[in-house]
């Protein structure tokens, strides 16, 4: 499992899109660029009043929360624009914090509309409302 997950780094670090081997960024700061955005979606969510975690019982619940799913969305969108090798400023840090914010924003604000909460099979109503 290791192996694969330092390989799927190292083939992010090697290249870009377009092939120019010479604009390029370390395993280092790939990884560095992940925890800046897991750490800045999450205190950006807590700023925002996300609760940190969901409501019991945490297996069928679909409420947000700063521990899931915004770290997740924050991860996926830095990982396409790490795939493009578009790091903007810093090796990406500039770019992990702006992801952050903005997956703790899409998360607050935006979520339930593009994800709705399936309705309960008895009353017809959202799951947990």
């Amino acid at each position: 499992m290791f192996n694969v997950m330092f390989d799927t780094i190292f083939f992010a670090s090697y290249g870009n899109f377009y092939g120019l081997s010479n604009i390029t960024i370390s395993s280092f700061d790939i990884l560095l660029a992940y925890i800046v955005t897991i750490v800045a979606a999450v205190a950006c969510a807590l700023i925002l009043r996300l609760p940190l975690l969901p409501s019991k019982p945490y297996r069928y619940s679909y409420d947000v929360s700063a521990i899931y799913p915004t770290p997740i969305i924050a991860i996926g969108i830095l990982s396409i624009f790490l795939v493009l090798n578009y790091t903007f400023m810093y090796n990406g840090l500039v770019l992990a914090v702006i992801i952050g914010v903005l997956s703790a924003l899409f998360v607050k604000y935006l979520f339930d509309f593009v994800f709705p909460k399936p309705l309960d099979e008895n009353t017809g109503e959202d799951i947990n409302e």
